[in-house]
């Protein structure tokens, strides 16, 4: 199935933030439950200049060329406020990453900016990811902005391939695309690539949903456009309810009270 760009004609001042329950149309949660994926438009609900503000002062991936990256880990207040929980690494276990500067290494990156995550926007937009993949206060949710820009070409997944994050709620929003070919998803039901599912190249303001202990994906490689001026391309990945042993028992140590997957 190939997927077209989605449209939208409506503006951040002409439409209100929208309380969580409401803050995707119905037919995402239907198609997670039927398919384990779908795709969304958050136009109307972010002011998404002001996040493209935030990507000038990313620091480089200490542990990834041609890579830059902030992330945090987030939970929702007993009151369903949204609130930073503190430092703790990102890891990822060889099952779910095969990329050797990755898998099974705690790394640990910069946070998110204050600012940022005190927008209304950004607390709206974590609350209405949380609402509708029913995440609860004390589950900790990774919420990362990461990228790539330069020339030539780049991998954007760095050698992982058709993969897997380690978790079961998942969601990829692009936050800009400049001078950029290439980048297009793919959506599998196996990690060999031979079922394929969908196919979808994301603009600005554009939401990948994934169940993502039911559906691979990958990214094509990314390649400037105009030769004269550099690329990039940023995303913000969130996600929660790890499923990688290796990622929960690093939450554990760092947040001892947080609820995590049981496997049941």
């Amino acid at each position: 199935m190939k997927l077209d760009t989605l449209k939208h004609g409506y503006g951040i001042s002409s439409l209100p933030f929208a309380p969580p329950a409401d803050y995707w149309p119905a037919r995402v949660a239907e198609e997670l439950a039927r398919q384990h994926w779908s795709l969304a438009d958050v136009h109307g609900r972010i002011d998404l200049a002001a996040w493209q503000g935030f990507l000038a002062d990313l620091p480089r991936d200490p542990y990834v060329n041609r890579r830059w990256k902030r992330m945090s880990w987030l939970g929702l207040t007993p009151n369903g406020g949204v609130e930073s929980l503190g430092e703790c690494p990102m890891a990822q276990g060889g099952a779910f990453n095969d990329a050797e500067s990755m898998a099974d290494r705690l790394r640990y990156y910069a946070p998110l900016n204050d600012a940022f995550l005190a927008r209304p926007d950004v607390k709206a937009f974590v609350q209405g990811w949380a609402a509708l993949w029913g995440i609860a206060p004390g589950e900790p949710i990774l919420m990362q902005i990461t990228g790539v820009r330069g020339e030539g070409q780049v991998d954007p997944l760095q050698g992982q391939g058709i993969h897997a994050d380690g978790c079961q709620a998942l969601s990829i929003m692009v936050v800009n695309r400049d001078n950029v070919t290439g980048a297009e998803n793919h959506l599998y039901t196996d990690k060999a690539g031979r079922s394929p599912v969908a196919d979808a190249t994301l603009a600005p303001g554009e939401v990948l949903h994934l169940r993502d202990d039911r559906v691979f994906h990958s990214v094509d490689g990314i390649r400037q456009l105009d030769e004269t001026r550099p690329f990039e391309r940023f995303i913000i990945i969130i996600n929660s309810r790890f499923v990688d042993e290796f990622q929960n028992r690093i939450l554990r140590r760092h947040f001892p009270d947080a609820v995590l997957y049981s496997g049941h």
